[in-house]
């Protein structure tokens, strides 16, 4: 395997992961941007108040993103699958 494939197959898999975990970071960012403002707004310091809700709305942001995610990983590994057997 020469550099520039292993460079390719790092980039494709970078590639991947942004794709995957991207959208779940930025729900989880949003989530937190509006807690923060809640919280500075209503002057309440409750630590579970950042928890829940944020674990909540990533876990229905998985169930919904998840095809999605399942796609992209997929198509990776046919990727991956396809060079090995090119050689």
């Amino acid at each position: 395997m020469e550099a520039a494939d292993v460079i390719e197959v790092a980039q494709d898999g970078i590639l991947t992961l942004l794709a995957v975990a991207g959208p779940l970071l930025a729900i989880a960012l949003l989530v937190g941007l509006t807690i923060a403002l809640f919280q500075t707004l209503t002057q309440i310091q409750e630590m579970t108040l950042t928890f829940v809700p944020k674990i909540i709305v990533i876990f229905l942001a998985m169930l919904a993103l998840l095809p999605s995610m399942g796609s992209n990983l997929n198509g990776f590994w046919v990727r991956i699958l396809e060079r090995i057997a090119a050689g």
